[in-house]
This record gives C-alpha cells, structure tokens and sequence, in this order.
C-alpha cells in the first residue's frame, strides 16, 4: 500500500531536527544554514570496512569461551544449537544494526534518536556499556603484554618453580604447578579475597599504560588509523591459528582432545541453561548492541550490500569459533596425554618398589619391562588398573586425561594457565609462546578499537562541539580509561575484571537489544524498515527477516532476559578467589558492598533508555505554550516515525574519502533541498472531530 505522505509545516520543516548534525544544502549543495561542519570519513575500501567488522566481532571470547562451552554443553550437539541460534537470532539481528547504520548514517545515539527522539537513550547505554566494556578488556591486552614480553627467555619463567630459597621450596608452587604459580603470584600478585584493595600491581599498571597508548594512537584520526591497523590486528590472528592447527594436529594426543570435543551429547538440549549460554555467546559473538556495528556500518556508502555483509561475518564469526575450538582441543589434548603419561610413571615407580613376596606384579600387569615406563601404554595401564586396583597395596591411581581436560579450560584459566602449560611442552616454546600472546593481543586489539568506536561515534555524531575535537576527545576518553581501570591494577584487580565481565555488560546489552527490535519492528514497523532497505539497495530482502524480528528475535531476546534474571535471583552471585595457603581455587560470595557495586553497574548501564524517554517526554511538555500546544502535539506524533535518508542517488559524492582532506564538498550526512520529490515521508496521526486516532493511510 503506498504511504500518504505527511503535510509539511509551515516553514517546511520536517526532519532537520532529528539529526543534530545535519544541514541544509540547496540543490547545488550550498550551505542554507550554519556553517560547515567537518564531513564524516568513509571507508578507503570494503575489505577495510569487513576486516573491522570482522576484527570487532571475533574476539578473546571466540578463543577461550566457545572452547569451554562446547565441552561443558554437549560438543557437537551444542555445536548443532549454536548454528540453530545463529541463523534465527545473531543474523536477523546483525542485518538490523548494520541497515540501520547505513541507512541513517549515524553512530548508536543518532540512529535511534532518528527514529524517535524517545528512543535516544538506547544509544546512550550502549555508550555506557562499551565503557565498562573497554575499562577491563584492555586490563586483558596488558595480561597478554606482559606474558609476551615474558616469552623471549629461554627457558620460559613458568617451566619450572623458582628456585628453593634457603633450601626452603616454594610451596605455592609445589603445591599447584609452575604455571598457575606463576600466573597468580608473579604476573597478578593476587590476594586471597575481594576484600584486599588498595595496593596497585607496578607491572601491570606499566602494562595498562602501554595499552591504552597503543588504542590511543590506533585510534587517534578515527577510522584512517585505526582502518590500517586493522590490516594487520585482524589477519595476523588466522595466521597464528593455522601454525597452531597444523602443529596441534601433528601432538600425541590430538585427536583423542578434537574427539573429545565434538562427541555429541544430544540430551543436553533438555537442560534450559544450555541454551541461555548458547544464546549469550550468539549475542556477545556478533558484538550485538554494543553500537559498534551500527558506528561501523555508518560510514559506508549507501548502496553497499549490508544483507550480504551480516551473512559473510556471521559466517568468519562461526568458523573463527571452530577453528580455535580444534586447536584449542588439539594442544589440550596433547596436555591432557602427557600429564596422564607422567601418572603413569609415578605409579609404576610406586609399583616397582613392591616386593615380589608382597604382590605377583609380574603376573597382574603383564608387561615385560615395568622399569621402562616408557613401554607402557596408557590403555594397558588403564585397564590393568580397573581390573586389580582393588588388590594393589599401595596408593596407585588412575591416569584419566579426561580428568585434566576439564581443568582450567575457560577464560583465563584456559590461556595463560592451560594453553601456557601446553605451549612450554613444545620445542622451541619460547617460539610459541611469544606468537600465541602476540595473537591474543591483536584479538584484543581488533575487538577494544570498535569498542572505542562504539563510544566516540556517537558522540561526535550527536555534539558538534566534539566533532570539531574529536583528536581530543580521543586522548581523554583513553586518559579516564587508563586512570579508571588503575581499579583493575590492583593485586585484588583480577576479582573485579571477572565482576565487570559477569555483570555490567550481560543484562544492560540484551535490555537495549530488545528495546532495538522493538523499535524497529513495531514502532517504526518492519514493512517500513525493509522498504527503507529496498530504497538503499535496490532490491528486498526476503520476508522472513519481517516475523523473525517481530517475534523470533524479539521473543528469544525477552526469554534469555528472563533467564539471566532468573539465574541472578536464584543463585548468589559468587568469583572464583586464590587462597595462597592452599595453593587452590575455591567459590566465594561476594561481599556487601561489592553486590552493590555490581548492582549499580547494571543500573548504570540501563538507566538511559527509560531515562532518555522521560527526558523527551517532559521536554516536549514543557515546550508547549498556549500558542504552540497543537502544533507540538503533531511535531511529536510525527518524531516517532521518522523516515531513514535512503534518498541520495550517489553516495560517493558526498562521502570523504580517507586518503583526501576535508575540502568544500556537502556534509556526508547533509539532506537535499526538502520537497515531496526529494523525500517520500512517512503517514502521520491526525485526530477527526470525535476524537479517534487514523493514520492517514
């Protein structure tokens, strides 16, 4: 059905207002209002535009989480669920905030205050959450930092415990293992509890500092930068995964980890927590609300195909996930083989050590030589043990690598203490070690720079002010994330990086995503949605996309929402502490105030979206005079369907390229002279005389 168009007021205004960049340009594209603003960038070519998209999207969670989910959940059946949750939910929603940015051309802020000046504070938490986001994750840039640099020694520093002082050995690392020692005592210093703040870690501070300069300068002209270290920060990561692979696959031990892996265990599609955590990795896997995107998206010509886009970094996305999965399995595996070898021979030297009075050995085991362990395989010893452990005199135990495959596999547990452990078992492991934490950095640092462009888009887009500084803007938004995260430097910092990571992103993100799917789906309406998409791309995507954001997405985003909720309420929230005593890990509760602080990072994060639409509510209240009262009341009717600027006929003359200075071309976001010819607006609500609503349909 075709759309009356709405009547213009009196002056002609119509759409102006909701972009707060945006000017008026004749038909020749001379300025009709204040003066020039700078132009926005563009991307010097689409493989830049992928490899940051691609680079944002695949991250530290693509290495260390989706290994230890799929082991934990089922692995090839969680596998099956995955790509089930990728294709009805990640897609559909990827494809919604990469058309919204291109076609409204604006960072999170601006796209959703287009649409309704109610829904701007959407775009607001999303800056919210990119900041807490950022503050810890770079923590993580400097863990790798310092583990890189502690790679160029030979032998590496956490082979082996330190020397025995005084003839007195180290029992923290005696009593665990060089690595994990290692990781907790030497790179974190870490204290026994939460509760222990104050003192700052020096190395780790240096390390934070270093990072932050190093996203600082990748990011310090925008895109231009940032788009060339992106060349690199996002290529190099395959490179050092194939090595991995290849390398992996040639471990005693391989196959029985990638095995492991994949065997599926379909009765875990029963157990509702598996699917909230598949759904979780789907949304955090595709950086889903976070606003990069849609910051990324913005800055692509028009008629760019973002349909295919969403399916070609989905895609990268999942295979990324698998192939780190395989080597993460294969050197596991290979881990996990030579711990259970090294059983093997403690326990037969417990065995030869028996007399043949006190037990037939030789008949029981049946093996040749038992004082060459080397001989024995771990199968035989394996069932040799099942069969007569019950009439072993002494303390003999099984050597199951299953056992040591499910230590230590998920998050930082997983890279500086399993996948170290494994690495220094490689010849060469220095090698080794200083490429696989100088992979780590470049994920990390892919993923922090669209999360710093999630914030600074946004910002420049909706105050012209900052615009005008965004070099400035820059170095201070990374000086307060250097002075805040000193937070996370702290010997007891670890605790909070796992409390950001927990719980001030989760919630807040799937909060704004609901809210986004909503918007677009039912206040501004899909059919008008993928009329703007067959506007900017010239031909319509297919109508699935319509029901799968009206009610797939949206009903699967509410039911993770609830699930995340349900699983707060129902389960304290604890960290997993280091007690140096013991040498061991163990749960604690958080204390009082710290599930305040917890509280509060959610509360912050998801304050601006009913906030934002208060504040546009009073304002327009506020704004109403005796004179202007029904003139207001049609001006708000009308912001909350406002048309996306999908009219231009040739992006590239109004786009600057990134190689070229800012000359006297159009603002990149600037409308044409407005006309019914120009723009095709959207139907707005009149009242009749008897006081009901119609559309003007």
């Amino acid at each position: 059905m075709e759309k009356t168009p709405l009547p213009a007021d009196e002056d002609g205004r119509m759409m102006a207002d909701t972009q707060s960049d945006a000017q008026l340009l004749d038909g020749n594209g001379s300025s009709l209002g204040t003066a020039m603003e700078p132009a926005r960038d563009a991307w010097a070519s689409k493989i830049q535009y992928l490899l940051a998209q691609v680079g944002f999207s695949v991250g530290l969670g693509n290495v260390w989480r989706f290994p230890y989910l799929c082991h934990q959940n089922g692995g090839g059946a969680f596998l099956l669920l995955y790509v089930l949750l990728l294709a009805v939910v990640g897609v559909p929603l990827f494809f919604l905030e990469l058309a919204a940015g291109q076609c409204i051309r604006q960072g999170s802020i601006g796209v959703w205050k287009h649409i309704s000046p109610k829904l701007a504070g959407i775009g607001y938490s999303s800056c919210v959450v990119c900041f807490f986001v950022a503050l810890y994750y770079n923590v993580i840039i400097a863990w790798s930092l310092f583990y890189l640099g502690s790679s160029f020694q030979s032998p590496l520093p956490w082979e082996q415990c330190p020397e025995p002082i005084h003839n007195r050995t180290v029992n923290e690392c005696t009593n665990s293992s060089p690595t994990t020692y290692f990781w907790f005592r030497k790179a974190l210093d870490i204290t026994d509890t939460i509760n222990e703040t104050g003192q700052l870690n020096s190395v780790m501070t240096i390390c934070l500092l270093a990072a932050w300069t190093a996203v600082c300068l990748a990011m310090i002209k925008g895109i231009k930068s940032s788009g060339k270290v992106l060349y690199f920060s996002s290529i190099f990561p395959y490179v050092v995964l194939l090595c991995f692979l290849i390398r992996g696959l040639m471990l005693d031990g391989a196959s029985e980890g990638i095995i492991h892996m994949i065997y599926p265990k379909l009765e875990i599609w029963g157990s509702v927590q598996v699917w909230r955590q598949a759904a979780t990795q789907v949304f955090f896997a595709l950086g889903l609300g976070f606003g990069s995107v849609i910051a990324y998206s913005s800055y692509n010509p028009l008629r760019n195909n973002c349909h295919r886009d969403a399916l070609m970094v989905s895609f990268i996305n999942f295979f990324t996930s698998i192939l780190a999965t395989l080597v993460v399995f294969a050197v596991l595996g290979f881990r996990a083989k030579t711990k259970a070898m090294e059983c093997v021979t403690r326990n037969l030297a417990l065995l030869s050590g028996i007399s043949s009075g006190e037990f037939e050995l030789n008949h029981l085991l049946n093996w040749t030589n038992i004082s060459t362990p080397d001989s024995v395989m771990l199968e035989e010893y394996r069932n040799w043990f099942l069969h007569h452990r019950s009439s072993v005199p002494v303390n003999v135990t099984d050597c199951d690598p299953e056992e040591e495959m499910n230590k230590g596999v998920e998050g930082t547990g997983l890279a500086f203490i399993a996948f170290t452990e494994a690495m220094s078992l490689f010849p060469a492991s220095p090698f080794w070690s200083a490429l696989f934490f100088l992979m780590l950095l470049n994920l990390g640092l892919s993923t922090m720079l669209g999360t710093m462009q999630g914030i600074l888009t946004p910002l420049t887009d909706n105050f012209k002010r900052l615009m005008r500084h965004k070099t400035a803007l820059t170095v201070c938004s990374c000086v307060v994330g250097f002075v805040i995260g000193l937070v996370f430097t702290q010997r007891c910092g670890n605790y909070f990086v796992t409390m950001f990571d927990d719980y001030s992103a989760t919630l807040p993100l799937i909060i704004v995503v609901i809210f986004e799917t909503f918007s677009v789906s039912w206040v501004y309406g899909a059919d008008r949605f993928l009329d703007d998409i067959e506007n900017m791309l010239q031909w319509r995507p297919p109508v699935v996309y319509k029901y799968l954001w009206k009610y797939i997405c949206l009903l699967a985003m509410i039911g993770l929402l609830g699930a995340s909720v349900l699983q707060m309420i129902l389960k304290r929230p604890t960290y997993t502490a280091w007690n140096h005593s013991t040498a061991s890990k163990g749960k604690l509760d958080y204390p009082q105030w710290a599930l305040v602080v917890l509280s509060l990072l959610i509360i912050f994060a998801s304050l601006p979206v009913p906030l934002g639409y208060l504040h546009t509510l009073l304002k327009n209240k506020l704004g109403q005079g005796p004179e202007t009262g029904r003139r207001r009341e049609t001006d708000v009717e009308r912001e909350d369907y406002m048309k996306c600027n999908t009219m231009e006929p040739d992006s590239a003359s109004t786009l600057k390229p990134l190689d070229e200075e800012v000359g006297e071309e159009p603002h990149r976001n600037s409308f044409r002279a407005l006309g019914s010819e120009q723009y095709k607006l959207l139907p707005q609500r009149e009242e009749t005389e008897d006081g009901e609503e119609t559309t003007g349909m």
